[in-house]
C-alpha cells in the first residue's frame, strides 16, 4: 500500500514524500481512511508506530479547506500529556503541512503567556497544548472551543496517570457535541475504556500490537547489581563502550538524574540530564544537543522522556526499573525505531525483583542475564528463603534505590512559576497501578 491509495490531497502527499516516506505504517493505513470519513477513533498504539502521522495527515487535509472563524477559536485541538510530546506533534504539523496555508498555536505550561495571547488573538486553525495551560486559557476566555471540528487526545492513558482526568473532561465538555474525537492510547484498562465511552460516539476500534512491534528489533539484557556503587561501576563501563553511540539512561529521581549526568561528564562523556524541574528552554536545548550529537548520554526521568522522538538511539539503560511494566516498554521503545536495531539494558537488584517479574509477565518473556568480567555480582538475584531484601544495610538503603530519603518524582508536586497554571505538572508522574523502512512519525 502507498500513501496515494489513502486519497490524500496532492499537497499532503508532496509533504509526505519530502519527508522520505513512501508506505504507511499499519496504524496509518487503518486510521487515515476512517478519520477522513469523519468517524470517531479509539486506537491502541505504542509510541514509534507512526500514530502522529496517522491523525495529523487527515486532519491537515481537512484544514486545507480554508474556513475563517473568530479569534482564539481553533478548528482542531490536539491535547498531549507533556511538552515534549506537544513539540513532536508541532514538528509533525510543520513538516506535513508545509504546502498548505495553516495557522496554528502551541499552548504549553512553563512558557510565557504573552506569546500565547498573541497567537490566540486572531483566527487560527489548529492548537496543540497540554491540559493545564489549555484549561487556564479556556477559563480566561482566550481559548474558544465553540467551533471545534476535531478533538485529538494523544497518549490519553498517560494523561490519566498524570492526574489530568478532570481537565480532559472539562475540555471535552467545552467542545461541540458534533465534533469528531480521536483518542490514542498505549494501554486500554477499564478506567481508560470508561473514559473513552464518555467521550466517543460509536468509535472505530483500532488495535495495533505495539508491544510486539516495539520489542521486535530490541535486544534486551539484564545486569544483576549488588548496590548503588556496583550499578554506577557498570554504568561507567557501558558508557565507555564505543558501540553505545547514543543512549538514554533512565533514573527514578530528578536528583539522581542530575548526579549521574555530572559524574558521567566528569569522566569525559558527553552527558546531560533531562527532567521536569528544568526550565523549558533548557529542556529544548538538551534535546536539540542530543539530536545533533553534542550529547551522547542523556540521563532522564520518565516524564521528560515521554514523547521524546530522537533517531539513532543505540541503547536504553534502565539505571532504575520503572514501577509500571507499561513504562518499561515505553522506555525501551526509544531505541530500535524505524527498522533499526537497539539494545535495552536493565539494572536489577534483589529489591527490584517484584518489578522485574511484572515486566517479564507483561512482555511475556524473561530478561536474559548478562555478566561483565570483573563486575560480577557477589550474590544471586533471588535471596535465600527467609532473607529480607535490604535488611542489615546502613540507613535502611536498599541496592538500586538511590540514597536514603531520595524520593521518586511524585504526582503531588506542581509547577509554581506561572500564575493560575498550577495544573501543569513538570515532574514525573507514575502509573498508580503497576501492571526496513523509514516510517512517518
Amino acid at each position: 500500500m502507498s500513501f496515494e491509495t489513502l486519497q490524500l490531497k496532492p499537497e499532503i502527499l508532496r509533504a509526505v514524500a519530502t519527508c522520505g516516506y513512501s508506505e504507511p505504517t499499519p496504524i496509518q493505513a487503518r486510521a487515515i481512511p476512517e478519520i477522513l470519513a469523519g468517524r470517531d477513533i479509539l486506537a491502541t498504539a505504542q509510541t514509534g508506530t507512526g500514530k502522529t502521522a496517522a491523525f495529523m495527515l487527515p486532519v491537515l487535509q481537512r484544514l486545507s479547506e480554508v474556513r475563517r472563524g473568530p479569534k482564539g477559536a481553533p478548528r482542531v485541538l490536539v491535547i498531549t500529556p507533556t511538552r515534549e510530546l506537544a513539540a513532536q506533534v508541532t514538528d509533525a504539523t510543520r513538516n506535513y503541512g508545509r504546502f498548505i496555508n495553516l495557522r496554528s498555536a502551541v499552548i504549553l505550561g512553563g512558557t510565557p503567556y504573552v506569546n500565547q495571547y498573541r497567537d490566540l488573538g486572531g483566527p487560527l486553525d489548529l492548537v496543540v497544548g497540554t491540559p493545564g495551560r489549555l484549561i487556564d486559557h479556556l477559563e480566561r476566555r482566550s481559548l474558544n472551543l465553540s467551533r471545534l471540528e476535531v478533538l485529538i487526545l494523544d497518549e490519553a492513558d498517560r494523561m490519566l496517570d498524570m492526574g489530568f482526568k478532570e481537565d480532559m473532561e472539562k475540555l471535552v465538555a467545552a467542545a461541540p457535541a458534533t465534533r469528531q474525537t480521536l483518542l490514542f492510547t498505549a494501554t486500554l484498562d477499564k478506567t481508560m475504556a470508561d473514559l473513552a465511552g464518555q467521550m466517543l460516539r460509536e468509535p472505530v476500534r483500532i488495535d495495533i500490537a505495539g508491544k510486539k512491534v516495539t520489542l521486535e528489533q530490541i535486544e534486551q539484557r539484564l545486569h544483576v547489581t549488588d548496590c548503588l556503587e556496583h550499578k554506577k561501576r557498570i554504568l561507567h563501563h557501558l558508557a565507555s563502550d564505543p558501540t553505545v553511540t547514543r543512549a538514554i539512561v533512565f533514573s527514578a529521581t530528578k536528583r539522581d538524574a542530575d548526579a549521574l549526568a555530572v559524574e558521567l561528564a566528569a569522566s569525559g562523556h558527553r552527558a546531560a540530564a533531562l527532567h521536569g524541574d528544568m526550565p523549558q528552554g533548557a529542556r529544548n536545548r538538551t534535546v536539540r544537543d542530543l539530536r545533533q550529537g553534542r550529547v551522547r548520554l542523556l540521563v532522564a526521568t520518565d516524564v521528560a522522556a515521554r514523547g521524546l522522538d530522537v533517531n539513532g538511539i543505540s541503547h536504553v539503560i534502565n539505571f532504575d526499573l520503572p514501577m509500571a511494566a507499561e513504562d518499561y516498554v515505553h522506555r525501551i521503545g526509544r531505541t530500535g525505531r524505524a527498522g533499526a536495531s537497539g539494545v535495552a539494558i536493565s539494572f536489577v537488584s534483589r529489591s527490584d525483583v517484584p518489578r522485574l517479574e511484572r515486566i517479564e509477565r507483561f512482555i511475556a518473556q524473561p530478561l536474559p542475564q548478562t555478566v561483565i568480567a570483573g563486575l560480577e555480582p557477589t550474590r544471586p538475584l533471588h535471596a535465600p528463603r527467609g532473607a529480607r531484601p535490604g535488611s542489615g544495610r546502613p540507613g535502611g538503603a536498599r541496592p538500586g534505590t538511590g540514597r536514603p530519603g531520595d524520593r521518586r518524582e511524585s504526582s503531588n508536586r506542581w509547577q509554581k512559576s506561572a500564575p493560575r497554571d498550577r495544573r501543569e505538572p513538570v515532574v514525573e508522574m507514575r502509573s498508580r497501578k503497576p501492571g526496513a523502512r523509514p516510517t512517518a512519525r
